[in-house]
């Protein structure tokens, strides 16, 4: 019987991705994210089921919930719906904007986490998070998703501790630079020059597809195997801060 799986954040870049990835490898996959239309898009193509769900609200984790409850036990959980907004600093920084950032990348995978943990603990599974290289250093102007991303990844690193003895892998995966349609042009607030100058020079940055690569890895392993902690990072990016430009 195929393993199941359920991804969040699926409806663009990494997410979308690592479902239509997961799908070529022969899972059943269940795709959430808050835009039904760009799910049913991605479905369609590959097969996929999905329930739309804002999953920073007690409505769209409920959605998630039932949709599991008919679905069938989930095998693999994929935490990816995150996102970054603005560059402010920490002296000017948008509360709501950093309340938002940790219900999106910290609260919202929490709250799945603990939906498919009962499962697993009994019959075994993966729990993964994409977490972020924000969640190792620092840099100016990124202080509220750096809190985040750090704060998101005290969650596996803390469940790998409580879990010790289940059949249970918690596996975090923390990409740097990448380059999707929508993750930096959110962060910047729609401005599409600025956007461009992220990626300005930088020799293949990353796509979706490679962090969708390492996912389908990681979790295709023998199941003794546990990735702990995976950073995937372009050749060209040395830090957060250091990134090989061509002029």
């Amino acid at each position: 019987m195929a393993k199941r799986a359920l991804v969040t954040g699926a409806s663009t870049g990494i997410g979308a991705a690592i479902v239509r990835s997961l799908c070529a490898s022969g899972y059943q996959v269940l795709a959430t994210a808050r835009r039904e239309e760009r799910l049913q898009e991605l479905t369609d193509r590959c097969g996929a089921n999905y329930v739309a769900a804002d999953l920073t609200t007690d409505d769209g984790i409920a959605a998630v919930g039932e949709a599991i409850d008919t679905y069938g036990s989930i095998d693999v959980l994929v935490n990816c719906a995150g996102g970054a907004l603005g560059m402010d600093t920490v002296v000017d920084g948008n509360v709501d904007d950093w309340r938002r950032m940790y219900e999106i990348n910290v609260v919202g995978a929490l709250r799945v986490t603990q939906l498919v943990l009962p499962h697993m603990k009994e019959n075994g599974g993966d729990v993964v998070f994409i977490s972020s290289t924000a969640g190792h250093g620092t840099y100016p102007g990124g202080a509220g998703y750096v809190a985040a991303k750090h704060a998101e990844r005290q969650i596996p690193a803390t469940l790998r501790l409580e879990l010790v003895g289940f059949p249970v892998r918690i596996i975090d995966i923390a990409p740097g630079m990448v380059k999707t349609e929508e993750f930096t042009l959110n962060r910047l607030r729609g401005d599409v020059h600025a956007t461009e100058k992220v990626y300005e020079g930088v020799e293949q940055p990353l796509v979706a597809e490679d962090i969708a690569e390492a996912v389908r890895w990681a979790v295709s392993l023998p199941p003794h195997v546990n990735i702990d902690s995976m950073i995937v990072r372009p050749v060209a990016q040395a830090s957060n801060t250091l990134v090989a430009r061509k002029k």
